[in-house]
C-alpha cells in the first residue's frame, strides 16, 4: 500500500468520515498508522459468571435465557435488561436508553459479552451495558482490543476498523532503523511492531512493539536536534576578542558572584570568542542569579563594540530589567534603552532612531523589538529571559535583527538535566546550581482550608508590620465548582474583612495595561496585599513581598508552586509560603510535603515528573517540540538512555550512512511544528 495515500481511499472511510480523521492530524495512510493507541481492553480470555466480582471489567461467555425486556422510569429513561446464563451461573445485562438493543439477540442463542460487573439495587451482580457479538465471531472480543483518543465523529469500532484494514493491506514497511543498532539494542523489527502496537497478539507482544517505538521516537528526536545544533554550529558569529574587560564589571558588583555563575560566564566567554554562534540556554533555579550573569555578558558585547538586546515576557519584567540594568552600567557610560508596546509615540520614534544610529548600546523591550520597523546598527548579542515564553519563531526574528548574534535563552524552570538534554538538544546549556550566600529559604506550610482565617490575619498583621503580601488562587470568577477559590470574590472578601489594607487584584484577562498599573502600584508599596491568578508566577521582583498564601494548592503542579513561591524571599525578611487545601489524596498530600521540606527546584521538578508525569510538568510544543506520540520521557527513562548512546553512536558513524533514517530527521527538524 501507498502509504502516503490518502485516508479517504480507505475502505469505509470517504470524504465526511475524513474530515473527522482530519482533526486528529490523521490525513495519510502512515498517519493512522502511527496514531498509537492510548490503551487496550483485554478481551482474549473468558470468565466464568460465578467468578465475576464488583468492579471488574471482564469477558462472558453466555446464553441468553430471557429476552430483553424494556421499561421506563421516569419519562425520559429506557431501561433494557436480559438474563443470561453459562455452565457456572447466571447475571443480568442492562442497557440505558438503547430502544435498538432487544432487536440484536435470540432466546437459546450464545454471545460473548465485554464489560464491567457491578451491584444493582438488590445486591446482585449485573453487567451494565456491554459489547457483545455472537459467540465464535471474534470481531470485538477474544483478543485484545486497542482504544484509541476520539473526536467528534469518530467512534472507537469505526477507527479499530479502519485501523486493521490499514495493518492488512500496509504490506511490508521499509525498515529504516540501522540492523546494528536494533540488534546491539534489542530493537524489534518495524512490520512486528507496527502490527502488535495496534493489535498486540499478547501483552508480551505489545511490550516488545512499545518499546521499538519508543526507542525510535527518542532517537529520531535527537539526532533531528543535533542536526539543528549542527546547523547552528556552522553559523559564523561575532568574535568577541576582550573578555577581560568581564573582570572590571564584576569587580563592581556589591557582591561576590557564586561558583556556577563564574562557571557559566566562563562558558558564554568560550563561546563567544569561537568565531561560531552561540545558542545557550542558562537554567537556573529561583535567585540563582542568572540576571547578573546575562548583565556580564552584556557588558562584554557591548565593550566589543556590537549592541546588544533583550527580550521579556511582560512589560513589568522589562521595565525591571531596564532599572537593573541601567543601575548596574551606570558607571561605565554604557547607554541602555526600553522600547515597548505601551510607549507613547513620541517616546518610541525616539528610541527607534537610537536604536538605529547605534546611540542605544543595550535595547530592553518585550515583543516590540522584534516589529519589522526595528532596525539595529550592528546587533551582536541577544538575551532571551524566561524562554518557555517565546516560540522558536519568535526567538529566531530576534536573531534575525543581526547578523548570527549570539544567543543567550535563560530559563527558571528547572528541568532535570536528563530531560533538558531533550527539550533543548538544539543547545548548549548552563546550570547554576547553587544560591548566593546568606539567602533565606522560602519557609513553606501545608494547611487545611479551617485554618484559612488564622492565615489570613497572619498575613494582614505581616503587612501592618511594613510589609506585603501575595495571595494566589486557581480562578478568575465564580465557576460552578464553587469548592475552588477564585481570585474576583477573594479580593472582595479581604478588602471588607481588612479595610486598613490596601488590596489589589491582577489576573490573565486584564488587558496588559492595567495588569502593568496593579504590578507598578504593587512594587511601589501603594498595594499591599495581591490578589492574583498565576500571571504572577514569571519574574517579578517586589523585595517587600514576604507572605504568598495559595489556595487550592493541589491544582497546580509542583514545578509551577515552585515558580509562585520564587515571588516571596527576595529581600532580607524571612519569607513564607502557605499552601491552602482540602484535598486528602494521597498523591497530593506527598507533593505538598515535597514543597515543605525542599526549597530545590530540581528536586521538586523530579518529584513533579514522578508524581504527575511530564504532561503536566511541561508542554513540549511551548520549547518547539513536537507532541511525542508514544514517549513518556519520565517513565521510558531507561530507553530514553538507550536511545541517547545510540544517537551518540550514529552521530560518530555519520547520520549520512544511514540515508532512510537521515530521512525521518530531516522530515523533523523541517517540520511545522518544530520550527515554529
Amino acid at each position: 500500500m501507498e502509504l502516503d495515500k490518502p485516508i479517504r481511499y480507505l475502505k469505509g472511510v470517504g470524504e465526511k468520515r475524513a474530515e473527522a480523521f482530519a482533526k486528529k492530524g490523521i490525513h495519510t495512510v502512515r498517519d493512522i498508522l502511527y496514531f498509537f493507541p492510548r490503551s487496550y481492553e483485554d478481551r482474549s480470555k473468558i470468565k466464568p459468571i460465578s467468578e465475576c466480582i464488583d468492579g471488574e471489567t471482564v469477558c462472558i461467555a453466555a446464553t441468553v435465557y430471557r429476552l430483553p425486556a424494556d421499561k421506563y422510569i421516569k419519562r425520559n429513561m429506557l431501561i433494557t435488561s436480559m438474563t443470561v446464563y453459562d455452565d457456572s451461573g447466571m447475571i443480568n445485562l442492562v442497557w440505558y436508553n438503547n430502544k435498538y438493543v432487544k432487536n440484536n439477540f435470540a432466546e437459546n442463542e450464545k454471545y460473548v459479552f465485554f464489560g464491567k460487573v457491578g451491584k444493582n439495587k438488590q445486591g446482585r451482580l449485573q453487567m451494565t451495558a456491554p459489547v457483545y457479538e455472537k459467540y465464535g465471531n471474534e470481531r470485538y472480543t477474544g483478543k485484545i482490543i486497542p482504544i484509541y483518543p476520539l473526536s467528534s465523529g469518530l467512534s472507537q469500532k469505526v477507527l479499530q476498523s479502519v485501523m486493521e484494514l490499514a495493518i492488512n493491506d500496509m504490506g511490508k514497511l521499509e525498515e529504516y532503523l540501522p540492523q546494528t543498532v536494533r540488534e546491539k539494542y534489542k530493537i524489534a523489527e518495524l512490520n512486528f511492531s507496527m502490527r502488535n502496537i495496534h493489535f498486540p497478539r499478547d501483552f508480551e507482544s505489545y511490550n516488545i512493539a512499545r518499546e521499538r517505538f519508543v526507542f525510535e521516537e527518542l532517537l529520531i528526536l535527537q539526532l533531528a536536534l543535533s542536526l539543528r545544533r549542527g546547523k547552528n554550529k556552522t553559523n559564523a558569529g561575532q568574535v568577541f576578542s576582550d573578555l577581560k574587560c568581564i573582570r572590571e564589571f564584576t569587580d563592581s558588583l556589591p557582591f561576590d558572584l557564586t561558583n556556577a555563575q563564574k562557571r557559566t560566564i566562563n562558558e558564554i566567554c568560550r563561546d563567544c570568542r569561537s568565531g561560531i554562534q552561540m545558542n545557550r540556554l542558562v537554567q537556573g533555579d529561583v535567585g540563582s542569579g542568572k540576571t547578573a550573569v546575562a548583565a556580564a555578558a552584556i557588558y562584554m558585547a557591548v565593550k566589543n563594540g556590537v549592541q546588544a538586546a533583550m527580550m521579556a515576557p511582560t512589560e513589568i519584567l522589562a521595565q525591571q530589567h531596564m532599572d537593573s540594568l541601567s543601575f548596574m552600567f551606570e558607571s561605565f557610560g554604557i547607554n541602555v534603552i526600553l522600547l515597548t508596546g505601551s510607549m507613547k509615540a513620541k517616546e518610541k520614534r525616539d528610541a527607534l532612531a537610537k536604536i538605529a544610529d547605534g546611540a542605544a548600546d543595550v535595547v530592553i523591550g518585550t515583543h516590540a523589538i522584534i516589529q519589522e520597523n526595528v532596525e539595529f546598527n550592528k546587533l551582536g548579542f541577544v538575551v532571551a529571559d524566561e524562554q518557555h515564553r517565546f516560540g522558536v519563531e519568535q526567538r529566531a526574528k530576534l536573531q534575525a535583527k543581526g547578523h548570527f548574534p549570539h544567543m543567550l535563552i535563560m530559563s527558571a524552570t528547572p528541568i532535570p538535566r536528563t530531560l533538558a538534554l531533550i527539550l533543548y538538544g538544539d543547545l548548549e546549556i548552563s546550570v547554576i546550581d547553587e544560591l548566593p550566600p546568606g539567602r533565606k529559604p522560602v519557609k513553606t506550610y501545608s494547611v487545611t482550608a479551617n485554618m484559612r482565617e488564622r492565615v489570613y490575619n497572619f498575613i494582614a498583621d505581616n503587612i501592618r508590620k511594613g510589609m506585603q503580601a501575595y495571595v494566589v488562587c486557581p480562578l478568575v470568577a465564580e465557576t460552578e465548582n464553587s469548592d475552588l477559590k477564585n481570585s474576583e470574590e477573594l479580593a472582595e472578601k479581604l478588602a471588607t474583612a481588612y479595610p486598613d489594607i490596601k488590596v489589589g487584584l491582577m489576573h490573565g484577562k486584564m488587558k496588559a495595561k492595567d495588569k502593568d498599573q496593579v504590578m507598578t502600584e504593587f512594587s511601589a508599596g501603594t498595594i499591599q496585599l495581591l490578589v492574583a491568578t498565576t500571571v504572577i508566577e514569571v519574574g517579578v521582583n517586589v523585595p517587600n513581598a514576604n507572605i504568598m498564601a495559595i489556595e487550592n494548592a493541589e491544582r497546580f503542579g509542583l514545578s509551577q508552586l515552585h515558580q509562585l513561591r520564587g515571588r516571596v524571599g527576595r529581600g532580607g525578611d524571612q519569607a513564607h509560603c502557605i499552601l491552602i487545601t482540602d484535598s486528602d489524596n494521597e498523591i497530593t498530600k506527598k507533593r505538598m510535603e515535597t514543597m515543605c521540606i525542599s526549597n530545590d527546584g530540581f528536586y521538586i521538578s523530579e518529584q513533579d515528573l514522578k508524581l504527575r508525569g511530564p504532561g503536566d510538568f511541561f508542554g513540549t510544543r511551548q520549547h518547539g517540540l513536537p507532541e511525542m506520540k508514544i514517549a513518556n520521557l519520565f517513565e521510558d527513562r531507561n530507553i530514553l538512555k538507550l536511545s541517547q548512546q545510540a544517537a551518540k553512536d550514529i552521530t560518530e558513524a555519520g547520520l549520512k550512512n544511514y540515508p532512510l533514517l537521515k530521512k525521518k530527521c530531516d522530515e523533523l527538524i523541517s517540520d511545522e511544528i518544530v520550527m515554529n
